[in-house]
């Protein structure tokens, strides 16, 4: 199994270290693990400055030696992407791009850096929260900085229970021209297993968003937990992969120095990885 989302120290949300999520992996049959943390930008968030890429990439080089022949670790990042702060985006990536085994592009602020978190539903509709919220993952990945888009349709997450009768069939039409942009860029997206164990209960995004994806031709799709403790390192996995077969996909991307290769999942089941 392949876990291409965990945070670690370098994220100003977590205080877990690499090193204890490493042996969490190990333990939870994973495979495959990129230490995916947090590189903002937008103003109004609290990790702006935080992240030190050097620092970063020397210690995820210092944990891959400790585990060598028990995990593979990864370079990774998330990178928080708005219209309003795609110039310093753009600097970090030129500077910084090639330094990575695999880049995720998140979309968490909508407009004026309100955060997309319960309050900002209070005086709007789910249209009014995720049709813009489309509009910006669709700039973000017509940019070409990125990998992948992580948790897709993350303002299910943070919805009010006045909000909870999110459906993702009312956007299907939205969404298939970011899956056009996504298979004309290369870029994928990752099923994000934090929501099965939050508030939505589902995958973000969930098997019909899959299903479609993958009915529009589109093949790369990671998979990762968005964990900030060890303990949720590798959950929901197995799971996931249960259901992207399910939807029809058969197999998962495995990224080193930016480039992916799709491993069938058959394979990684019966341990032929």
């Amino acid at each position: 199994m392949f876990d291409y989302h965990v945070h670690s120290t370098f994220s100003v949300d977590c205080t877990i270290p690499m090193e204890d999520s490493c042996r969490a992996a190990i333990a939870a049959g994973v495979t495959e693990i990129a230490f995916t943390d947090h590189v903002d930008h937008e103003p109004a968030d609290l990790g702006v400055g935080y992240y030190r890429p050097d620092d970063y990439l020397r210690e995820v080089d210092r944990v891959r030696d400790i585990f060598a022949g028990e995990l593979v670790v990864l370079r990774g990042a998330e990178i928080d992407f708005n219209e309003r702060i795609a110039a310093e985006v753009e600097e970090f990536v030129n500077t910084y791009g090639s330094e990575y085994d695999f880049v995720i592009g998140s979309v968490h602020y909508g407009e004026e850096g309100a955060i997309i978190f319960p309050e900002y539903f209070s005086d709007r509709s789910l249209d009014d929260v995720f049709l813009p919220y489309f509009e910006r993952i669709e700039m973000a990945v017509n940019t070409g900085w990125f990998d992948v888009i992580g948790h897709l349709d993350l303002p299910k997450r943070y919805a009010p229970k006045t909000h909870r009768d999110y459906d993702p069939l009312c956007y299907r039409d939205r969404l298939l021209p970011v899956f056009d942009a996504m298979i004309g860029q290369g870029v994928g997206f990752e099923i994000n297993t934090s929501g099965l164990r939050q508030t939505p209960k589902t995958s973000m995004p969930g098997p019909a968003v899959a299903r479609w994806y993958v009915e529009h031709g589109g093949t790369v799709v990671t998979t990762g937990t968005d964990s900030h403790a060890a303990q949720t390192v590798g959950a929901g996995l197995s799971k996931t992969l249960d259901m992207l077969q399910l939807s029809g996909l058969n197999s998962v991307a495995s990224y080193r120095r930016r480039q992916p290769t799709l491993i069938p999942i058959d394979s990684l089941r019966h341990g032929k990885r």
